[in-house]
């Protein structure tokens, strides 16, 4: 049996930018991607806790140490500079292996710099 359990997460960063004229997905900076186990094109869940929307898209690399959050494209209109976010991703494995998996979490500063130490049970 397979199920679908979290692999990444992004907890509480700011979104920086919206920009409707863009195709869409969300551009995350590499640091942040790196920390939480995400790839470009990768899907993820949007969360803004502001007003509670909830989106799915893919992830787009953003420049390394530059703090970028921005949803692009018809997420613009969901989201805006200065709502907190959270973004995950799931992953499909096997119910025992599931029960030994610990997902890649990162914790931004309100400037979306990584806080170094922060655990999840934190």
């Amino acid at each position: 049996m397979q199920i679908q359990v979290l692999k990444s997460k992004i907890h509480r960063a700011t979104v920086t930018e919206a920009n409707i004229n863009y195709v869409g997905s969300i551009t995350i900076d590499e640091d942040l991607m790196n920390e939480s186990n995400l790839i470009e094109f990768e899907k993820v869940q949007v969360l803004n806790i502001n007003n509670g929307e909830r989106i799915e898209t893919y992830v787009i690399k953003g420049e390394r140490a530059s703090g970028v959050i921005c949803l692009n494209g018809a997420a613009a209109r969901k989201f805006l500079p200065n709502d907190l976010v959270i973004i995950v991703s799931y992953a499909a494995m096997d119910f025992e292996e599931a029960k030994q998996f610990k997902p890649s979490i990162a914790f931004p500063d309100a400037n979306n710099k990584l806080i170094k130490g922060k655990t999840p049970r934190e």
